[in-house]
């Protein structure tokens, strides 16, 4: 299996993008298992000891959702699709979430807040969040990948950012055991993955879910000539489409589009006998409303495809 590793150093870390410009880090062909080493979304800086107030006072540089990669997969081309298998995601024992003033969902209401980090431990697969009155609240950690996605076809895009190729779309289905579906537009893909989660809930509100570093195993594959526009997630249960937009309407609208489209082309339903079914059978998942466009993931139960 190849490993691709994390920067040992910061300095190594050129940006924080997608990019059709950016070089690949390791060539890999369809079929091959790769094992993916990433940093947290703050580059790892933030830590018992050294919260985030402390990090903004100290002037020192913040990276934003550092991603590892990119990954050239050899044959990949424009117009084709890239099949990602998420195999296995490894979580730390212990995990950080953050309130940055000016950000959130919340922002306008709660922008005056000060910095805030919360320091969970992880173990016996539950997360242990201590409230300000002293209690500890468990709930089971589902780690998944927050970023991830290939280069778009023609400029770079902020690793902030998610939009047709991916990015940060911080959906909870991208996580083991799942597939997850990308447009190729550039030779290779240059597939890039980071900013893992141990647990999220919908929306991430405050703008950080429990943000860990990962190891992370996934492989790929290619569908030759088949081109979807959006990216698109399956499970054992559920096919899934994600967009990304604002207002968040659009983004809904987009997804149901996607997932008409899917029906459509690989299942066999008229366009419209699909957009009825949907309306009596799908579910919708708002992933997060804190990034540059907001996503939603709109999912249609596979027992109906049988």
């Amino acid at each position: 299996m190849k490993v691709v590793e994390k920067s040992k150093e910061l300095s190594e870390i050129v940006d924080c993008t997608f990019s059709p410009h950016n070089k690949p880090t390791m060539k890999v062909q369809p079929g091959e298992e790769v094992r993916i080493e990433t940093r947290d979304c703050f580059a790892d800086v933030i830590r018992p000891g050294r919260d985030l107030a402390k990090v903004l006072q100290s002037g020192e540089r913040v990276l934003d959702n550092p991603v590892t990669g990119p990954i050239f997969i050899e044959g990949a081309e424009k117009g084709d699709t890239l099949i990602v298998d998420i195999i296995d995601i490894q979580v730390p024992d212990i995990g950080l979430t953050t309130i940055k003033p000016g950000f959130g969902a919340l922002e306008g209401w709660l922008s005056k807040s000060p910095a805030l980090t919360k320091f969970s431990s992880i173990r016996n697969g539950k997360v242990h969040y201590k409230t300000d009155h002293g209690k500890e609240i468990s709930f089971p950690i589902k780690p998944f990948v927050g970023t991830i996605g290939v280069a778009p076809p023609f400029e770079s895009t902020s690793t902030l950012t998610p939009y047709k190729h991916g990015g940060n779309m911080d959906v909870q289905d991208v996580c083991s055991g799942n597939r997850l579906y990308l447009p190729v537009g550039v030779e290779g893909a240059l597939f890039t993955a980071g900013d893992v989660h141990a647990a999220q809930g919908d929306g991430e509100i405050c703008g950080t879910a429990v943000e860990v570093p990962a190891a992370l195993t996934v492989k790929f594959d290619l569908l030759k000539s088949k081109s979807i526009e959006w990216p698109r997630i399956e499970s054992t249960e559920e096919i899934m489409a994600v967009s990304s937009a604002r207002p968040l309407e659009d983004a809904a609208r987009f997804a149901f589009r996607e997932l008409i489209q899917w029906l459509n082309e690989d299942y066999g339903f008229s366009v419209y006998d699909a957009y009825m079914l949907l309306s009596l059978t799908a579910r919708a998942r708002i992933a997060q409303i804190v990034d540059p466009l907001y996503t939603v993931v709109a999912k249609f139960p596979k027992e109906y495809l049988k």
